[in-house]
Formats: C-alpha cells, sequence, structure tokens
C-alpha cells in the first residue's frame, strides 16, 4: 500500500470511452478557466478517503485553492500528502428513449499532485486571482485586504503536470427497436454560468446601486443570448 504522505503511482490514461480523451493542455487550460468550484479528495490520517469542494483558479501552469490557516485538510494538503483535484463543467442532458441510454454531456478532469503552501508576500497577489477569477473588475470595487485577513489565510499551489480529461458532446445511443417507436429524444442545454439577476443583502444600506462588476457578470449571459430565468 502507498504510504499516504509518498506520491502514488497514478495513471492518467483512460480505460473506457477513449474516444473522449482530451490531450491538448489548452482544452484543460480553457476548462480551468471557466471553473470555480473543485474538489479535492486525499487520505487522512486513518486512511480513510475525503473530498472537500473548494474555490480554485488556474495560475499559469499552476492551480491554486485557498481557506483557513485552521483548516485541517489544508494543513495536511500544505504538508505534501497525495491529492485528486476535480473539475467539471455540466454542459447537457441527454435524453434517450430509454431509461438506460440517459446520460450527460460534460467536461471534466482530473488533476493528480501535490500542493506547496505560497509564502507570504505572494498571498495578496493570489488571492487577487480568486476575486477576479470569480468576479472580473472588482478589484477595484473594494478595500484591500487586512493584514490580519492575510495572516487568517492559506494559498496552496499545485503544478500541472499529471492530468487526464474527458469531454462528451454525445447524443442519444438509441437500440434499433426505440428508434422506430414514438418516444422523444434529443439534449438539454445547460450552462452552468448563466446567472440570474443578483439579489441585495438583507443589510444593505438603501441607495446603493449593484456595482460595475456584478452588471457586467451578469449582462454577459443575456447578451450572449442565454435566456433570462
Amino acid at each position: 500500500m502507498t504510504s499516504p504522505t509518498t506520491s502514488p503511482i497514478t495513471s492518467t490514461e483512460l480505460t473506457r470511452l477513449r474516444d473522449r480523451a482530451v490531450t491538448d493542455r489548452a482544452d484543460l487550460d480553457r476548462l480551468l478557466d471557466d471553473t470555480v468550484l473543485a474538489h479535492v479528495g486525499m487520505a487522512d490520517e486513518q486512511g480513510a478517503v475525503v473530498v472537500i469542494p473548494t474555490a480554485v483558479v488556474r495560475d499559469g501552469d499552476s492551480v491554486l485553492v485557498h481557506g483557513s490557516t485552521g483548516s485541517g485538510w489544508m494543513r495536511r494538503a500544505a504538508a505534501g500528502r497525495p491529492v485528486c483535484l476535480t473539475v467539471t463543467d455540466l454542459t447537457g442532458i441527454v435524453v434517450a428513449r430509454s431509461a438506460f441510454e440517459n446520460s450527460l454531456r460534460y467536461r471534466s478532469a482530473v488533476l493528480f499532485g501535490t500542493f506547496t503552501r505560497l509564502a507570504e508576500p505572494d498571498v495578496p497577489g493570489a488571492l487577487d486571482l480568486f476575486t477576479e477569477h470569480l468576479l472580473p473588475g472588482r478589484l477595484a470595487e473594494i478595500r484591500p485586504n487586512h493584514r490580519r485577513e492575510l495572516a487568517a489565510t492559506m494559498v496552496l499551489s499545485m503544478p500541472i503536470r499529471q492530468w487526464s480529461m474527458k469531454v462528451s458532446t454525445d447524443w442519444p445511443e438509441d437500440a434499433p427497436d426505440d428508434l422506430a417507436g414514438s418516444t422523444w429524444a434529443g439534449v438539454i442545454p445547460f450552462d452552468a454560468r448563466r446567472l440570474g439577476d443578483p439579489l441585495p443583502a438583507p443589510d444593505l444600506r438603501a441607495g446603493i446601486p449593484v456595482p460595475a462588476s456584478v452588471r457586467a457578470l451578469t449582462g454577459r449571459q443575456w447578451r450572449a443570448g442565454l435566456p433570462r430565468t
């Protein structure tokens, strides 16, 4: 058994549905740049596997995650525990003529490696990356981080070296007998980045307008031709 503090030998070659494999690093970068949520899996001290959802941002040839300095999983990751980081972009629901053939359209990637903790001088810039990734233009509208906030935050970086990616753009693959029937089949497009109208905080003082960064993020979806919900 591999020790939880040493890197396992992990194969990134797909064993099933190999036609969905994507090997172009540019495609992986686009997926990471479109993603705000990742799941990080690792083994704890007892060998039990835990999976933690967390914000993620790509910084060149690395991915960054951040959290409290008091976080147990962050401390384990910072100590060099091997991790598996996954991201998924669901793009559609494939509606087949039988329940067996129902499936999903998606882009997904799995990255393997170890995290290292960023040095204190690098933390402010890394946190700015998270802010701009989630809400472009927001930094110009808010105050800088306080020193105590920076001291309470840990940022981890993992190089993008060992990874695999799959993309499904499938249509229903029904049996000939089902094709002859009268059941509808097709795809329901899904876009996780389609955003609704912003909701003001309950304690927001009257007269404060929606900022430009929020207007731009929500407005871009409608200008792209996506329907308002």
